[in-house]
């Protein structure tokens, strides 16, 4: 019985992949031209920074070398309480676009579970811009974002842009396996949302309309939770306009960001992206998810029923075969899109250690607690 609902999981998980992968072909790739720019968008860029002095300088130089005209362009940096020189560096730019806002002076210590939202909803209410986007201070952006982004929206009239992330290096076992971790996400991401399957997103490169934003009541009922300022925004914009929530597959709207430095931060991140799945209205997200999770809980299940009966090994070892082989070539095209195909041949090298992860964030993240920029999440 046990072996037949894991195949039955299999199965399941097996067809979802293939399909995730057909639809990923099957998106067109946007390539931005003079004629499909539009100078109708004022863009707010919003970067919320919590001791960031290595990566804020950097993020905020790579989006001034936009191509985009700088006139219809700001940049909104929120410091979440800095105990370094995130400030001063932010000072630095004396350019008449870029802005400081500091949370210690608008909430007067005001205790608060999400500082995020609170950052992005305060900005929010001070931009300038009729177009909101969102990145992270350890993201560096290409000069053509900006223009792709409003290219994009002219020619989908979007209300929400979901769009790409890679991370920025591969070059040791961990940064390698978040970046084939990574990959997976990010095409499932535009698989899905292309599809209108399900909705998925991420906060390093958001665009999504103000006025839409002051439509669905911001973050109204999902500001108690800790994380989502991403995801769950983005469903409450896709239950109001499922069809203009759109996914921007472009090489040159890609943001490029850091890997965790280390396992027990990459831990601690997955832990946080995990505590918010169950506060997702998208109920088909949510099946998906458990899907995940037990296809990986019962690969592990039957390793370790294998240590006491060997047959089970064999069984044990056929699942995770078939699991790779299915889910290869779909990384594999995703990987080829962000330039990351070489880092591919570690792809079954890195199966033991994702299904480990998947199952103890997947745990953690609903029934345990994680620790955060300093701050210590229940």
């Amino acid at each position: 019985m046990a072996l037949t609902i894991c195949f039955i999981l299999l199965l399941v998980y097996g067809t979802l992949i293939i399909c995730y992968h057909y639809w990923f072909l099957s998106i067109p790739i946007f390539k931005p031209n003079d004629l499909s720019i539009t100078h109708q968008l004022y863009f707010s860029i919003i970067i919320c920074a919590r001791n960031e002095e290595n990566n804020i300088g950097k993020c905020i130089h790579s989006i001034l070398q936009q191509t985009y005209p700088t006139h219809l362009y700001e940049i909104i940096v929120v410091d979440d309480y800095s105990t370094d020189t995130t400030v001063e560096i932010v000072q630095t730019f004396k350019q008449n676009n870029v802005r400081l806002l500091q949370l210690k002076m608008l909430l007067a210590d005001k205790p608060i579970n999400s500082y995020k939202k609170k950052a992005i909803e305060l900005a929010i209410q001070q931009a300038k811009g009729n177009w909101i986007v969102t990145t992270d201070a350890d993201c560096i952006a290409p000069s053509n974002w900006l223009f792709t982004i409003a290219a994009y929206q002219k020619t989908t009239q979007a209300r929400f842009i979901a769009a790409p992330v890679v991370y920025s290096r591969a070059n040791d076992f961990l940064s390698i396996f978040q970046s084939l971790d990574f990959l997976t996400l990010q095409g499932i991401t535009a698989a899905a949302v292309h599809k209108e399957f399900h909705a998925m997103c991420n906060g390093a490169n958001l665009a999504y309309e103000k006025q839409t934003f002051f439509e669905v009541n911001g973050f109204a009922g999902i500001d108690s939770i800790a994380s989502g300022d991403d995801m769950l925004l983005m469903h409450k914009v896709y239950a109001h306009y499922p069809t203009q929530v759109k996914y921007v597959l472009s090489k040159e709207a890609i943001i490029t960001t850091e890997p965790m430095p280390s396992w027990k931060t990459f831990i601690n991140q997955r832990i946080r992206w995990a505590s918010k799945a169950d506060k997702y209205k998208d109920k088909r997200i949510i099946v998906v998810l458990a899907l995940v999770y037990l296809i990986n809980l019962s690969v592990l299940t039957l390793f370790i029923v294998g240590m006491f009966n060997h047959a089970y090994i064999l069984w044990a070892s056929l699942f995770l075969g078939i699991k790779i082989l299915v889910e290869l070539p779909f990384i594999w095209q995703v990987a080829r899109f962000f330039n990351q195909a070489s880092i591919i041949i570690y792809f079954p090298l890195a199966q033991p250690v994702h299904i480990l992860y998947t199952i103890v964030a997947g745990w953690l993240g609903k029934f345990g607690n994680y620790t955060w920029k300093g701050r210590r999440v229940e």
